[in-house]
Protein backbone atom coordinates (compact mmCIF):
# COMPACT_ATOMS: atom_id res chain seq x y z
CA UNK A 1 0.00 0.00 0.00
CA UNK A 2 1.81 3.71 -1.06
CA UNK A 3 1.73 6.79 1.90
CA UNK A 4 1.10 9.72 0.93
CA UNK A 5 1.63 13.16 2.71
CA UNK A 6 0.20 15.84 1.79
CA UNK A 7 1.35 19.35 3.07
CA UNK A 8 -0.74 21.43 5.14
CA UNK A 9 -1.45 25.20 3.46
CA UNK A 10 0.73 26.41 5.96
CA UNK A 11 3.68 24.19 5.03
CA UNK A 12 3.07 26.04 1.72
CA UNK A 13 2.60 29.33 2.30
CA UNK A 14 5.76 28.81 5.16
CA UNK A 15 8.08 27.21 2.08
CA UNK A 16 7.10 30.35 -0.05
CA UNK A 17 7.63 32.86 2.47
CA UNK A 18 11.21 31.46 2.25
CA UNK A 19 11.88 31.31 -1.15
CA UNK A 20 10.62 35.11 -2.14
CA UNK A 21 12.40 36.28 1.06
CA UNK A 22 15.53 34.33 -0.61
CA UNK A 23 15.24 35.46 -3.62
CA UNK A 24 14.50 38.99 -2.98
CA UNK A 25 16.97 39.70 -0.50
CA UNK A 26 21.10 39.26 -0.83
CA UNK A 27 22.04 39.37 2.39
CA UNK A 28 20.82 36.47 4.95
CA UNK A 29 22.19 35.29 8.76
CA UNK A 30 24.02 32.08 9.46
CA UNK A 31 24.61 30.72 12.59
CA UNK A 32 26.43 27.30 12.26
CA UNK A 33 25.60 24.91 15.08
CA UNK A 34 27.97 25.54 18.03
CA UNK A 35 28.42 29.03 16.98
CA UNK A 36 27.61 31.97 19.69
CA UNK A 37 26.22 34.47 16.58
CA UNK A 38 25.38 34.30 13.47
CA UNK A 39 27.29 36.14 10.35
CA UNK A 40 26.47 38.03 7.81
CA UNK A 41 26.55 36.47 4.10
CA UNK A 42 25.22 37.08 0.66
CA UNK A 43 23.61 34.48 -1.11
CA UNK A 44 21.47 32.74 -3.97
CA UNK A 45 18.44 30.83 -4.45
CA UNK A 46 18.83 27.84 -6.72
CA UNK A 47 16.92 24.61 -7.50
CA UNK A 48 14.70 24.88 -3.59
CA UNK A 49 17.81 25.98 -1.50
CA UNK A 50 19.83 28.54 -0.65
CA UNK A 51 23.51 28.73 -1.87
CA UNK A 52 26.47 30.29 -0.64
CA UNK A 53 30.14 30.55 -1.69
CA UNK A 54 32.90 31.12 0.41
CA UNK A 55 36.33 30.69 2.34
CA UNK A 56 39.49 31.10 -0.01
CA UNK A 57 39.61 34.76 -1.19
CA UNK A 58 35.52 35.26 -0.84
CA UNK A 59 33.07 35.70 2.37
CA UNK A 60 33.92 33.45 5.71
CA UNK A 61 32.03 30.50 6.39
CA UNK A 62 33.13 30.63 10.04
CA UNK A 63 31.83 27.00 11.06
CA UNK A 64 29.65 26.55 8.44
CA UNK A 65 29.85 22.84 8.05
CA UNK A 66 28.70 20.04 5.50
CA UNK A 67 25.98 17.78 7.61
CA UNK A 68 25.81 19.92 10.06
CA UNK A 69 22.68 22.16 10.86
CA UNK A 70 22.50 25.88 10.34
CA UNK A 71 19.83 29.00 11.72
CA UNK A 72 19.49 31.09 9.35
CA UNK A 73 17.19 34.29 9.46
CA UNK A 74 16.13 36.46 6.36
CA UNK A 75 15.30 39.96 5.85
CA UNK A 76 12.96 41.66 4.20
CA UNK A 77 14.10 43.03 1.42
CA UNK A 78 12.08 46.91 1.79
CA UNK A 79 12.27 47.17 5.66
CA UNK A 80 15.35 44.86 6.43
CA UNK A 81 13.81 43.68 9.58
CA UNK A 82 14.11 39.84 10.80
CA UNK A 83 11.27 38.11 8.41
CA UNK A 84 11.65 34.70 8.88
CA UNK A 85 13.97 32.07 10.85
CA UNK A 86 14.56 28.29 10.21
CA UNK A 87 17.01 25.43 10.68
CA UNK A 88 18.92 24.51 7.25
CA UNK A 89 20.47 21.17 6.55
CA UNK A 90 23.70 21.94 5.04
CA UNK A 91 25.34 20.12 2.42
CA UNK A 92 28.49 20.76 0.38
CA UNK A 93 28.55 21.03 -2.95
CA UNK A 94 31.05 19.20 -5.00
CA UNK A 95 32.96 20.80 -8.18
CA UNK A 96 31.80 19.87 -11.32
CA UNK A 97 28.27 18.07 -10.67
CA UNK A 98 25.40 19.54 -12.00
CA UNK A 99 24.46 20.86 -8.76
CA UNK A 100 27.53 22.76 -8.28
CA UNK A 101 27.63 24.04 -11.58
CA UNK A 102 23.68 25.45 -10.98
CA UNK A 103 24.68 26.56 -7.56
CA UNK A 104 27.93 28.47 -9.07
CA UNK A 105 25.92 29.90 -12.43
CA UNK A 106 23.40 31.44 -9.99
CA UNK A 107 26.18 32.68 -7.60
CA UNK A 108 27.83 34.28 -10.13
CA UNK A 109 25.05 36.26 -11.45
CA UNK A 110 25.29 37.71 -7.31
CA UNK A 111 28.86 38.25 -6.92
CA UNK A 112 29.33 41.72 -7.33
CA UNK A 113 32.65 43.36 -7.80
CA UNK A 114 34.44 40.39 -9.22
CA UNK A 115 37.97 40.40 -10.19
CA UNK A 116 37.81 37.42 -12.33
CA UNK A 117 34.28 37.79 -13.63
CA UNK A 118 35.02 35.00 -16.47
CA UNK A 119 37.06 32.76 -14.65
CA UNK A 120 35.28 32.87 -11.42
CA UNK A 121 33.96 29.58 -11.78
CA UNK A 122 37.30 28.02 -12.20
CA UNK A 123 38.76 30.13 -8.95
CA UNK A 124 36.08 28.99 -6.57
CA UNK A 125 36.70 25.42 -7.39
CA UNK A 126 40.53 25.81 -6.29
CA UNK A 127 39.77 27.71 -3.43
CA UNK A 128 36.34 27.86 -1.99
CA UNK A 129 33.17 25.90 -0.68
CA UNK A 130 29.60 25.88 -2.49
CA UNK A 131 27.07 24.96 -0.05
CA UNK A 132 23.84 24.29 0.00
CA UNK A 133 21.30 25.47 3.07
CA UNK A 134 18.16 23.87 2.65
CA UNK A 135 15.21 24.44 4.31
CA UNK A 136 13.19 21.81 3.06
CA UNK A 137 11.05 20.21 6.01
CA UNK A 138 12.13 22.47 8.50
CA UNK A 139 9.37 23.74 10.51
CA UNK A 140 9.90 28.25 10.38
CA UNK A 141 11.45 28.80 13.76
CA UNK A 142 10.45 31.56 16.01
CA UNK A 143 12.58 35.16 15.83
CA UNK A 144 15.20 35.74 17.74
CA UNK A 145 14.67 38.23 20.35
CA UNK A 146 17.13 41.00 21.15
CA UNK A 147 19.27 42.88 18.31
CA UNK A 148 22.14 39.62 17.80
CA UNK A 149 24.46 42.19 17.27
CA UNK A 150 27.71 41.09 17.81
CA UNK A 151 31.41 42.86 17.44
CA UNK A 152 32.99 43.18 14.53
CA UNK A 153 35.58 40.65 13.04
CA UNK A 154 38.78 41.68 13.32
CA UNK A 155 40.35 43.53 10.13
CA UNK A 156 43.55 44.77 9.20
CA UNK A 157 41.52 47.91 7.98
CA UNK A 158 41.48 51.33 9.71
CA UNK A 159 39.39 54.25 9.50
CA UNK A 160 40.50 57.43 8.08
CA UNK A 161 42.50 60.09 9.97
CA UNK A 162 40.59 62.87 12.06
CA UNK A 163 38.67 65.85 9.48
CA UNK A 164 41.22 68.66 9.71
CA UNK A 165 40.25 71.70 12.07
CA UNK A 166 39.91 74.17 9.14
CA UNK A 167 37.16 72.29 7.12
CA UNK A 168 34.29 73.31 8.54
CA UNK A 169 34.92 77.05 7.96
CA UNK A 170 36.06 75.88 4.20
CA UNK A 171 32.76 74.16 4.14
CA UNK A 172 30.39 76.60 5.80
CA UNK A 173 31.96 79.61 5.45
CA UNK A 174 28.94 82.68 4.73
CA UNK A 175 30.15 83.75 0.72
CA UNK A 176 29.43 87.55 0.38
CA UNK A 177 27.41 88.82 -2.16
Amino acid sequence: MERTTTASPTDFLDRALVEEAAKKSGLLWVRPAGQPQARPLWHAWHDGAIVVVGDGSEQPLHGLAAGAPAEVTLRSKDKWGRLVALTAAVTLLDPGTPAWDGAVEELKGKRLNAPDTDTIGDRWARECRVLRLDPAGADLAPLPDGDLSAAPMPTPATTREPVPAGLPRLLFKKRGR
